[in-house]
């Protein structure tokens, strides 16, 4: 194990186990602030994410977007890829997607605007700690290859970290919304 894959795991236990203690201990209205940053670009395509383990919760910030314009969550196309995003709705029947996440049951993709991007840890400079796989760092590169992508960082506020580990590929958030604040970081 290289210095920095050691540097980044013990970061990221460290970070699991802050934002554990944050989803155990949570008061209703987390996604509060998300809801009014995501107010201001209404019928832009967004992509959220279908929480898993101990992640702060978008779904009612997407079913409110949705009700506006396209909405879509990740579907891992695999190992090495970027990211496709497949239209959701609240009532849309799912299917179990690689590491436990829910997809939409019938494929429909599209490119979003907007990313709300689930994370292990932040530094309020913009920097994000996933989950090792690169798969958000990835498709980020290629969506803002392309056009203006907007990634939003979305967290408990306990997921800040002062430093992270992060490397020449990791893209950065362009805002960080918390159930505390927004970090705004446009650059």
């Amino acid at each position: 194990m290289s210095d920095l894959t050691a540097i980044k795991a013990a970061a990221r236990k460290a970070a699991f186990a802050r934002r554990k203690a944050a989803f155990d201990s949570q008061r209703p209205g987390a996604a509060g602030h998300l809801a009014q940053v995501l107010a201001g670009y209404r019928g832009v395509p967004l992509a959220g994410y279908m929480p898993i383990r101990s992640e702060i919760d978008p779904l009612p910030v997407m079913a409110e977007a949705a009700a506006h314009g396209p909405v879509a969550v990740p579907v891992i196309q695999g190992e090495g890829q970027p990211l496709k995003f497949s239209r959701w709705n609240p009532d849309a029947p799912l299917r179990a997607g690689p590491f436990g996440a829910q997809v939409p049951e019938v494929d429909d993709f599209l490119d979003p605007e907007i990313l709300i991007v689930p994370l292990v840890a932040f530094d309020r400079a913009g920097g994000r700690l996933g989950y090792g796989g690169g798969f958000y760092d990835r498709t980020l590169e290629q969506l803002r290859a392309q056009r203006a992508t907007l990634a939003i960082g979305f967290a408990f506020a306990a997921q800040q970290a002062d430093t992270l580990p992060l490397e020449a590929t990791d893209q950065p958030l362009d805002l960080i919304v918390t159930e505390r604040e927004v970090i705004d970081l446009k650059r």
